[in-house]
């Protein structure tokens, strides 16, 4: 299990979170809701870590919704601090974009 993505559950887990304003308007966008995704955060699957990134390490998830749909979620924590967890996006892939798992971008992507 990735470390990052360990911390971020555990904060996840106690209620120590922020939805980015970008979040805010994916989850909207896709008809999303951030407690079906609190939620289920313990089930998720890392599919891309990114400890460099420049605002603050994140990851990118795949979680479902409560009939079983994939989700993306990227989670991060602002650069040179420890908390909050900060739910970036939220989204449900593409299907011509992703593997059938929806695991791994496909070519060209």
């Amino acid at each position: 299990m990735s470390i990052l993505f360990h911390r971020i559950r555990v904060l996840v887990q106690a209620g120590n979170l922020q939805i980015s304003v970008h979040g805010y308007e994916e989850l909207a966008n896709d008809d999303l809701w951030i407690d079906d995704i609190v939620s289920t955060i313990s089930d998720a699957l890392v599919i891309e870590d990114y400890p460099d990134y420049h605002k603050g390490p994140c990851v990118l998830l795949l979680q479902t919704d409560p009939s079983g749909s994939p989700i993306h979620t990227v989670w991060g924590i602002g650069k040179d601090t420890d908390e909050p967890a900060i739910l970036v996006t939220a989204y449900r892939p593409d299907p011509l974009r992703w593997s059938h798992d929806f695991t791994t971008r496909l070519q060209g992507e």
